[in-house]
């Protein structure tokens, strides 16, 4: 008890004004603020362009290198100009605030509208390029293909694939 006084009399006494409990908050790593259940809808001119579920978002914009948190699951709907839906899933993700990436981990699901679904542990997301790449081992399963590889980046509606070192199963038409 008597360690526990003495932090918080350090803390409250050696802090000189908001600028020093700014810099502390940055330190700390402690996120200024958390959400439950949140749902979000991102829209551009008026129509939608994504939404963002997840059970729980930690805002940590107080380090030095701003993000957001979501440490137990997320899923994350991009929609095209057809209004044709991308759905991401992940166990995990980081969305840093200073660039455009999505940083998705664990059990990450990405199925297209034509159920092209690729199935990896690490994916990152450019959301400014609308970009999907990791150098992780991948599995992508669509009507004509299963492919296993390490390596892959695409569009988000997988219309310009790139494999890297890949071995798998592709029907080719005569």
């Amino acid at each position: 008890m008597k360690y526990i006084f003495s932090f918080f009399f350090i803390l409250f006494f050696s802090c000189d004004g908001e600028k020093d409990l700014t810099s502390f908050l940055r330190s700390a790593d402690i996120p200024i603020s958390s959400a439950s259940e949140i749902n979000t809808v991102h829209t551009d001119s008026g129509i939608v362009s994504s939404t963002l579920s997840s059970s729980k978002m930690l805002n940590f914009s107080n380090a030095s290198f701003p993000y957001f948190e979501f440490p137990k699951n997320i899923e994350v709907i991009l929609f095209d100009q057809m209004n044709n839906q991308t759905k991401i899933t992940a166990d995990y993700a980081i969305s840093y605030s200073n660039s455009d990436l999505i940083d998705l981990r664990g059990n990450v699901i990405v199925s297209t509208h034509l159920m092209d679904t690729l199935l990896t542990d690490q994916l990152y997301y450019d959301r400014a390029e609308e970009w999907l790449f990791t150098n992780f081992a991948f599995r992508y399963v669509s009507s004509d293909k299963d492919i296993l590889g390490k390596g892959f980046d695409s569009d988000k509606s997988f219309d310009k694939i790139r494999f890297l070192e890949v071995n798998g199963f592709v029907s080719i038409e005569d």
